[in-house]
């Protein structure tokens, strides 16, 4: 193992549990990854950490301090973002996970996933409009016709052209059955369409040819609600049936937004129709645009927990450098002046924020990676039983996934600061602004509310409950491989502590669960408080999982031959860091999640809620 080098991520958690815990190179045994190897998938990660540490990272603070500016007739964008996003395209990540047909790589999703970490945490602006435009591009190959896929898909996936999705309305918000965008269907099959969006990522730039919007609307005397509105790509210039850019169509942008993080990234009002010429074409059924969204809106979910884990995780990184490197005081029992200071690591509540942002960003990665694992399961897996329960777990943890590294990522952010002091608020160093990016997390792709009703009110009762049953087996199974095989009394009582709490937390979603069946307005009240605990308690299940893996690498190491080569001093201390981490979490933050169960079980706080504001 390595020292840790990079600021963007630690490579030895990434292999440890891209390696160790989830043993993707099994993946290799299936047909579609059958030409990859560990040295393939270690090799894009190498290019992707070269170019994002290269073209990425050198322009995080100068694109943060020099917006995008729009002068009433283009928007215009440092020039270093541009050639960051051709480097990306050129190296392949904007189609790692396509067919070879298509000029793709067939990287399995795990491994993609792990390469774009390192852009998220290198420049996560400049790094949305790949994303954009790599989910746009899924959407498209998934419920495209043959025709719009020849159209389309090449100059995306080659970067040439952009993509962004366009939901949200002023007047609607996050409620998106409202929408009022309208599709007037033409003789010739095409639509035009009318309409304003707002808060649209990367909806207009100088960066690309084209500017593909893959939009939500209503085709005019579809009925009301979410079960009348279809999808529609929107190119900001039109496109022949060769694929090449012809006239500018009736796509306005009506200004630019600037937000508090993610400066840039443009954050844009478009106007459809305008001039009544707003070319657009249906993708897939209508009537079904929001169940063709949702391809892209949770693989753009699983990409906000990420991007929050990858901006809490390279704080922790600056976090533990600047605490080595600062000294300021002495040891508690060292009162004597004439002695040097010393660096603030030493200190014990330096200590405990690092611990604790190391429990959450790394505990983070993991859920992220094993959102990814289980979608490569669900596209790859030939048992197919095996493969829908990928499916069902994926979409139980989605909210999870997109809301836990959101919060607690962020949390890591604000310790960062904290840890350097009266400099983390000055921008000399970079830890406010990561904050500042962050902070959109929470927010992006459906607030936490919206996912912890997701997760309360849907994925909880998916399939009849068996969605919550098989997460439950799979947590029960992790409890009782380390009962049965650690030998350590601290994992056995972290087992049966979990035991315990997993327990809790089931029987508090049977009891809001049949709640919800008299009252769920009332059960539904505190759905956040449930996220939340679900959250923690999920992660203390995947802390144990590691700590399982660390101890049997520990264990194996002591009960080896000699002719196997010993771990060195290194390798055993991030073992060891990985149990002590896992101690952490469980001794400090899952007592936490548990009294939110008890917050759960009091009725009377949801009744709170729902009572009327006090008008005093």
């Amino acid at each position: 193992m390595s020292s840790i080098a990079s600021t963007l991520i630690d490579r030895d958690d990434l292999a440890f549990i891209l390696f160790d815990v989830l043993n993707i190179e099994q993946l290799t045994q299936r047909d579609r990854y059958s030409d990859h190897s560990k040295e393939t998938f270690i090799s894009a990660i190498d290019t992707a950490e070269k170019i994002a540490t290269e073209l990425f990272l050198p322009h995080n603070r100068y694109a943060d301090e020099n917006e995008p500016k729009f002068d009433g007739q283009s928007v215009q964008i440092i020039e270093e973002v541009k050639q960051a996003i051709l480097a990306f395209a050129q190296a392949g990540f904007l189609s790692a996970t396509h067919d070879y047909e298509l000029d793709g790589m067939q990287l399995p999703i795990t491994v993609a996933q792990s390469c774009l970490a390192l852009f998220r945490s290198a420049n996560i602006a400049t790094s949305a409009y790949c994303f954009l435009t790599a989910a746009n591009a899924n959407l498209i190959r998934t419920y495209g016709s043959e025709q719009q896929k020849q159209r389309y898909l090449p100059n995306l996936l080659q970067g040439k052209w952009l993509g962004t999705m366009a939901i949200t309305e002023p007047h609607a918000g996050s409620s998106v059955p409202d929408l009022h965008t309208t599709a007037y269907p033409q003789a010739d099959g095409s639509y035009l369409l009318k309409g304003q969006k707002i808060f649209i990522s990367a909806g207009d730039h100088n960066l690309s040819e084209n500017i593909v919007h893959l939009v939500l609307a209503r085709i005019a005397g579809a009925p009301a609600g979410a079960k009348g509105l279809s999808l529609f790509l929107v190119p900001k210039y039109r496109v022949d049936a060769h694929g090449q850019v012809s006239e500018r169509n009736d796509v306005l942008l009506s200004g630019l937004i600037h937000k508090m993080g993610y400066r840039g990234t443009t954050s844009t009002i478009l106007s459809f129709g305008e001039y009544e010429a707003c070319y657009g074409e249906l993708i897939g059924e209508a009537g079904k645009g929001l169940n063709c969204m949702f391809h892209m809106m949770n693989e753009a979910r699983i990409g906000v927990g990420m991007g929050g884990t990858m901006l809490g995780y390279t704080a922790y990184l600056h976090s533990i450098n600047y605490a080595k490197e600062r000294t300021q005081g002495r040891p508690i029992d060292n009162k004597d002046s004439s002695q040097s200071q010393v660096p603030i690591i030493q200190h014990a509540d330096i200590r405990r924020m690092l611990m604790t942002q190391k429990a959450y960003v790394e505990g983070a990665l993991l859920l992220c990676l094993y959102a990814a694992w289980l979608a490569d399961e669900s596209k790859t897996q030939t048992d197919h039983e095996a493969k829908a329960q990928a499916s069902l777990l994926l979409s139980l943890l989605t909210p999870i996934v997109k809301t836990w590294p959101a919060q607690y990522c962020l949390e890591a952010n604000s310790l960062a600061i904290q840890i350097h002091g009266g400099y983390g608020y000055t921008r000399e160093y970079p830890v406010e602004q990561f904050y500042r990016d962050n902070r959109l997390n929470p927010i992006h792709e459906g607030t936490h509310g919206i996912q912890s009703l997701d997760l309360l009110l849907r994925k909880v009762n998916l399939a009849d409950g068996s969605a919550l049953t098989l997460l439950h087996s799979r947590v029960t199974a992790s409890i009782e491989q380390t009962l049965a095989q650690a030998d350590t009394h601290e994992l056995h009582s972290l087992a049966k502590t979990l035991q315990e709490a997993w327990s809790e937390l089931i029987e508090t979603s049977h009891m809001l669960t049949n709640w919800g069946k008299q009252d769920i307005s009332q059960a539904s009240a505190n759905s956040f408080t449930y996220l939340d605990a679900f959250g923690h308690h999920t992660m203390a299940w995947l802390w144990l999982m590691q700590a399982n893996v660390a101890h049997s690498k520990l264990n194996a190491q002591e009960e080896s031959s000699s002719k196997s080569p010993p771990l060195s001093a290194q390798q055993v201390d991030f073992y060891q860091a990985k149990l002590r981490t896992c101690q952490w979490f469980f001794h400090t933050e899952l007592p936490l999640a548990r009294t939110k169960l008890m917050q759960l079980n009091n009725r009377k706080i949801n009744h709170l809620l729902s009572e009327p504001w006090p008008t005093y």
